[in-house]
C-alpha cells in the first residue's frame, strides 16, 4: 500500500512540543506516514536528541527539502520556503504575545509578512487560535488573510481537558497536603524571569518557608539550547542543593503548571496560559515594547500584581490570593482560543483535506496529560537538573 508521507518540520524544542499535539491526530492511520526533519536554526542544537528519544525517523535537512511529501507541518518559518508539499504554518506558542523591537524587521513575532509567507512563497494554510487573530493577519500581512483558517489551541484544550486531574498531579509531584508549589516561569531573551534570575532566586528559596512551599523552575528550551544545559543547569546548581526542582526543557510543563499554587512569571506564553488554572499570578516584569498591545499579554500585564522587591513574598502571595478576580483572568484566557476545545477537530479536518483523504470515522480526542514525575527528580544534592 503506497502512504501519503507526512512531514514535519521542527526548528527547536519548543516546536518539537507543538507538533506533537498536532500530529497526534495522525495516530493510528495506516495510510500515512510521518517523518521529521531539522532545518538550522540558532536554538536547534537540543532538537536531534528530543527526536531520538522519541524514537523519530528523522531525514537530514538537505535530503527533506529535495523531496515531495503530501503534507508538511510547521511552527516556525525559518526555511520552510524550500519544503515540496502543501504547507501548514501555526504558532508555537499562546497567541502572538511578543512585538520585536530595534530588529532590522520589527513587528509582532509570527504576524511579520516573512513569518507568514518566508522566501514570499505562501504556504497553504496559515493556523490561527482566534477570530480576532484575523484582525492583526489584516493589519500585517493582508495577503495571508485568504489563507488563514481558525483552528483553536492545542495547548489551550490540553491543559483545559487536564484540570480535572490536578489533584492526582500534585500526588506525582510529591506534594504533601497543604503544601504549596510555587512555579517561577520565565521566556527566553534579556527582559525575561531569566534574566533577572539572580536577583529574585534567592528571595524564592530564602523567603518561603520549606514544609509549607516548593518552588519549582520552568525555563524556556531557548535558554537552555542557546547557553547550553551545562552552563544552565551550573547556573541553577544551587537551586538544587536547597531543593528547588528545575524542570528540564524536555519535560512536559503543562501538568507542573495545572498542579502550582502560584505562578510567578513573565510575559511569555506558560505565564498567560497560566490564566487558565484559576490560581494567583504575579509578573516579575512586563516590558511595554515587548508586548503585542492586541494580545492578551497586554490585559493580563495591567491585571495581575507586579512583584515588587520591598515586600516579603509570603506576604505578595498572599496579597495575589486575595485580590484574584476569577472573571478578569477567564476573560483574559478567553482570549487565548476562539475554538475551546476543538483544535482537535478543526486541524484534523485541514490537515486530510489538504492531503486529498476522507478523515478517519472517528472523534478526535483531547486526552488528559500523564502525570508528571516526582519533584525530587528534577533537584538533587548536586544541583543537576535531570538525569
Amino acid at each position: 500500500m503506497e502512504r501519503k508521507k507526512v512531514l514535519a518540520v521542527v526548528h527547536t524544542v519548543t516546536y518539537a512540543k507543538r507538533l506533537l499535539d498536532v500530529l497526534s491526530l495522525l495516530e493510528a492511520d495506516f495510510r500515512l506516514q510521518v517523518v521529521f526533519t531539522t532545518p538550522p536554526h540558532v536554538f536547534g542544537d537540543e532538537v536531534p536528541r528530543f527526536l531520538q528519544q522519541l524514537g523519530s525517523p528523522v531525514l537530514p535537512w538537505a535530503e527533506a527539502t529535495r523531496m515531495t511529501f503530501d503534507l508538511a507541518v510547521a511552527a516556525g518559518p525559518r526555511g520552510v520556503e524550500q519544503v515540496q508539499a502543501p504547507l501548514i504554518t501555526m504558532p508555537h506558542g499562546a497567541n502572538y504575545l511578543k512585538r520585536l523591537p530595534g530588529m532590522s524587521d520589527p513587528g509582532v513575532a509570527g504576524l511579520r509578512r516573512r513569518d507568514l509567507m518566508p522566501g514570499g512563497k505562501p504556504p497553504a494554510a496559515v493556523v490561527v487560535p482566534h477570530h480576532a487573530d484575523l484582525r492583526e493577519l489584516g493589519r500585517h500581512c493582508p495577503e495571508a488573510l485568504e489563507l488563514a483558517h481558525v483552528v483553536g489551541d492545542p495547548a489551550h484544550d490540553r491543559i483545559t481537558a487536564s484540570l480535572p486531574r490536578r489533584t492526582a498531579y500534585r500526588r506525582a509531584l510529591g506534594l504533601a497536603d497543604g503544601e504549596r508549589l510555587v512555579l517561577a516561569v520565565s521566556t527566553w531573551g534579556p527582559n525575561s524571569f531569566f534574566g533577572r534570575f539572580e536577583m529574585l532566586l534567592p528571595r524564592m528559596v530564602g523567603e518561603l518557608p520549606s514544609g509549607r512551599f516548593r518552588t519549582a523552575i520552568l525555563v524556556h528550551p531557548n535558554v537552555w539550547s542557546g547557553h547550553g544545559p551545562w552552563q544552565v543547569r551550573t547556573w541553577l546548581a544551587w537551586c538544587g542543593r536547597l531543593g528547588v526542582s528545575v524542570v528540564p526543557p524536555e519535560a512536559d510543563w503543562r501538568s507542573v503548571l495545572i498542579a502550582a499554587d502560584y505562578i510567578v512569571g513573565d510575559h511569555g506564553s506558560v505565564t498567560l496560559y497560566g490564566t487558565l488554572t484559576g490560581v494567583p499570578i504575579l509578573l516579575t516584569g512586563s516590558p511595554e515594547p515587548e508586548i503585542n498591545p492586541g494580545s492578551p499579554a497586554a490585559t493580563l500585564a495591567v491585571t495581575a500584581p507586579a512583584l515588587s522587591p520591598a515586600h516579603p513574598l509570603p506576604e505578595q502571595l498572599d496579597y495575589a490570593a486575595a485580590e484574584y478576580r476569577p472573571e478578569e483572568y477567564a476573560a483574559i484566557a478567553g482570549r487565548i482560543t476562539s475554538e475551546p476545545g476543538r483544535f482537535h477537530r478543526n486541524m484534523r479536518r485541514l490537515m486530510y483535506r489538504l492531503m486529498g483523504l476522507g478523515q478517519p470515522a472517528h472523534e478526535p480526542r483531547v486526552i488528559p496529560l500523564p502525570e508528571p514525575p516526582t519533584l525530587r527528580t528534577w533537584s538533587s544534592d548536586r544541583g543537576e537538573a535531570s538525569a
